[in-house]
């Protein structure tokens, strides 16, 4: 099963810009060069953000 599209592409993009690496992302056009430990920095950021918001 694909969880594509569960986080907006805005999020991602501030997530990133808050780590400092949105710029490596549109340098290469896409997430595909983007550590997988960045990625899951992101994806935590994420889930604060969101308990954040349920709270």
């Amino acid at each position: 099963m694909s969880r594509k599209g569960l986080m907006s592409d805005k999020l991602k993009e501030e997530i990133a810009k808050e780590l400092g690496v949105y710029d490596e992302v549109r340098k290469d056009g896409g997430w595909g060069n983007v550590s997988s430990k960045t990625c899951g920095n992101i994806v935590t950021k994420a889930i604060e953000i969101a308990n954040r918001k349920t709270q």
